[in-house]
């Protein structure tokens, strides 16, 4: 409601209604709109400061729920780089043991990216760090399949051609010897039964009479057939996949160099030739160059009972012929 002003008439001693100028009511009315207006400002900033205003609102709520995405996607790439990790170990450890081959070297594996910072533009998001960590975690895993990818490819390659490397690597015995009981020494150090020093026997010596059959014991290439010294007469066949075998000390050689050979076919006859003590079979097995223990070169000959057995006898000192 308006305010009414009046002024005392000491002449009519009465009071008398006084009435605004124009430019009076309009300083009152300005002033009346500044002073509301400053105060609806005031009140409007600190109902900001105090509840935010509805954009910000949505700010905060759109980056509260992207903060969570990123938590949950953080956590299930640390889940699917550990079952990663479960895949390399098979691929290291399972496929690649069968198909007989290196695993792949870990620094391979882990290699991360070089050169620039690859998440300089990522430090000014909000939540960086969580940012630059989730997305470090995707660029690993990201490496590690493509690495996993290709060596799944060598897998696929190494099965196809594993049916071709089973008929070729070094499975049987070289002579007959169901019962074991041919079995005269084993590999490792022994006793040289002629000159009676400590030394290495790269191979296992078999006792049979002069002229027994002596198989191969793996498809392959002749490479070696005749006189060695120490070994006497020589077959040396080269079966591919890295593995050789060698049988020395015969008494006769029934094949020739360059001829190929299957499994289980008759190479030559046992024998006592050059430094030998006795008829027996000298018998060695070599891997990338380095000669392996033959005793566990017999999977397809022996059963797991006859295996353990095999096993034993070859630790054995037993009698070295050679």
């Amino acid at each position: 409601m308006r305010k009414v002003y009046y002024v005392y008439n000491p002449q009519t001693q009465t009071y008398d209604r006084i009435y605004p100028t124009i430019r009076q009511r309009i300083r009152s009315i300005l002033r009346r709109f500044f002073v509301g207006t400053g105060i609806g400002m005031a009140a409007f900033i600190v109902f900001l400061l105090v509840f935010g205003s509805p954009s910000e609102k949505e700010l905060k709520k759109e980056n509260s729920q992207m903060q969570a995405q990123y938590n949950v996607l953080s956590h299930r790439l640390d889940e699917a780089l550990a079952i990663m990790a479960d895949i390399q170990q098979r691929d290291d450890n399972l496929y690649r043991v069968i198909m007989q081959t290196e695993p792949i070297d870990p620094a391979i594996r882990q290699a991360g990216y070089g050169g620039t910072n690859r998440y300089e533009a990522l430090m000014n998001l909000p939540n960086s760090e969580l940012v630059v960590k989730t997305t470090q975690k995707l660029d690993v895993l990201d490496r590690q399949l493509y690495i996993q990818s290709l060596s799944f490819d060598d897998v696929v390659e190494l099965c196809k051609s594993h049916e071709e490397k089973l008929l070729c690597i070094p499975a049987i015995q070289p002579i007959a010897n169901k019962d074991l009981k041919k079995t005269a020494s084993g590999y490792g150090m022994r006793i040289d039964p002629i000159y009676g020093t400590t030394k290495f026997h790269s191979g296992m010596d078999f006792s049979a009479s002069p002229g027994t059959d002596v198989y191969a014991t793996g498809n392959g290439v002749i490479t070696k057939a005749g006189w060695e010294t120490g070994y006497g007469n020589t077959i040396e066949v080269d079966h591919g996949f890295g593995y050789k075998t060698i049988y020395a000390h015969l008494s006769s050689i029934k094949v020739k160099r360059g001829s190929k050979v299957v499994r289980g076919e008759v190479i030559g006859g046992v024998g006592s030739t050059g430094k030998s003590t006795g008829p027996h079979l000298h018998y060695e097995v070599h891997h990338k160059g380095k000669v392996v223990n033959p005793v566990n070169y017999y999977f397809m000959d022996l059963g797991a009972d006859d295996y353990d057995k095999m096993v034993q006898i070859a630790a054995n000192h037993g009698k070295v012929y050679d």
